[in-house]
């Protein structure tokens, strides 16, 4: 058994860091000594690197709680992703070591480089794609599932009120980006609120955490980008910062 500020110091995080994990059930320590203090087995050490490895994909702390604790969580399954990903993050780390040698030979010698050269170690399409298949693999979360016992009740009628609400909080959205109005702006984050609460009312408890991620997801995935590009061009960039800041200002 190893006290907190051991595993801290083995793990290279913080003691708050320990305890907050233990304050959300995410990583609660095996024992505690007769003075009170924390003690860590060999398989919470596991369970933290479990953690670590899913916040380097960029998963939230709800989101990791979530997937380690499903009863058909396979640690070896999940360690081959995670190997997998890493491993396109040290080849992007070599080229852009050797993006570095380029620039500093053609300053040395006064050459200009080519647009292939200067920007091509760039590229995080591949890690990206893992990214994906990490969140297909382990994304069914309470959140989805409430998703689908919600509105599995719900009738036509139900839906045409959903959709006009959701398609009016979007137009203003879009009109007040046209307007010029920044997304940090009250006007921006009471149309960010109101989407915030229309998702939390009718499909599922909407964390800070969610609804940060949900705005990155309508700019990255080409699906949402297109609805509400479709909407108003520059809309689901608008969107992915305005619900940035309302995640922020209610404690993302």
């Amino acid at each position: 058994m190893k006290r907190i500020k051991e595993v801290a110091d083995i793990a290279g995080v913080s003691v708050r860091t320990l305890h907050h994990y233990d304050e959300i059930g995410l990583l609660k320590p095996a024992a505690a000594s007769q003075a009170g203090y924390r003690q860590y087995s060999e398989a919470d050490l596991i369970r933290l690197q479990e953690i670590l490895f899913f916040k380097e994909l960029g998963f939230g702390l709800g989101e990791i709680k979530e997937i380690l604790d499903q009863p058909g969580y396979e640690r070896q399954d999940a360690l081959l992703t995670h190997k997998q990903i890493l491993r396109e993050k040290n080849q992007r780390i070599n080229k852009l070591i050797g993006a570095v040698d380029k620039t500093l030979d053609a300053m040395e010698r006064g050459s200009i480089m080519s647009n292939e050269e200067m920007f091509g170690a760039f590229d995080e399409a591949t890690i990206e794609e893992y990214k994906k298949e990490a969140r297909g693999r382990w994304g069914g979360t309470e959140a989805y599932r409430e998703s689908e016992r919600r509105t599995a009740k719900y009738t036509k009628a139900d839906w045409d009120r959903i959709g006009a609400e959701s398609a009016e909080i979007h137009q203003r959205l879009a009109d007040v980006m046209e307007a010029g109005v920044a997304p940090s702006d009250s006007e921006a984050q009471e149309q960010a609120g109101r989407w915030f609460k229309h998702i939390d009312k009718y499909f599922y408890p909407c964390t800070a955490e969610i609804f940060k991620g949900l705005g990155k997801m309508y700019v990255a995935d080409p699906r949402f980008k297109k609805v509400y590009e479709n909407i108003r061009p520059g809309l689901a960039e608008f969107m992915k910062q305005s619900m940035a800041v309302y995640a922020d200002s209610v404690g993302a």
